[in-house]
């Protein structure tokens, strides 16, 4: 009798075994080469001690900055084709924004449209910025992707992974509504 009880109780183990690792197995994403790569594998993550309300210029250990104390108004959301203000902006970054940034003069203006059409959906800025070291940068609050090629896949992961991501301090914070620096012109 002893010896039936335990076999049934090592079937029924051997059941919720295989159970538990069919279930996580179907649960797991199958890889696809059709799939660009998740952008966490290519992100630099930084650590954002501060983000209180400042006035006055901030100095930033990243270019551009990545999060920190910032100006109390954000920059509205949208495509300046002028630098725009890094305290402001990194305001925008506290509530979830996307930035795109380009060096001036580099990019081919199909390579610009690219750009702009990814930054024409809610929660992204774009603008110009000269110091930085790659043509192409995204950042958002805390992290931050530097490329060579506007149709890298890691782009469009980027912004899918960190657009009003889990790293946003306030998410669903105004994208609009803040401050339209002069001399720049938005256009969504």
């Amino acid at each position: 009798m002893m010896y039936v009880v335990r076999a049934r109780r090592a079937t029924a183990v051997s059941a919720a075994v295989a159970g538990v690792l069919a279930l996580s197995a179907c649960q797991q994403e199958a890889p696809s080469a059709t799939l660009p790569p998740r952008a966490a594998s290519v992100v630099k993550t930084y650590p954002v001690p501060s983000r209180n309300h400042t006035s006055g210029t901030v100095h930033y250990p990243q270019s551009p900055p990545v999060g920190g104390n910032h100006n109390p108004l954000w920059i509205n959301c949208g495509i300046y084709d002028k630098p725009i203000p890094n305290e402001n902006a990194v305001h925008s970054l506290e509530h979830g924004v996307v930035w795109i940034t380009y060096k001036p003069n580099v990019l081919s203006q199909a390579d610009l449209g690219v750009l702009r059409t990814l930054a024409r959906q809610p929660y992204m800025l774009m603008s110009p910025y000269a110091d930085q070291e790659t043509p192409v940068v995204l950042t958002a609050w805390g992290k931050q992707l530097e490329v060579q090629d506007v149709r890298d896949p890691h782009v469009a992961a980027f912004v899918k992974d960190f657009l009003q991501g889990p790293q946003t301090p306030e998410r669903g914070a105004p994208c609009s509504g803040g401050y339209d620096p002069e001399g720049g012109s938005a256009v969504v």
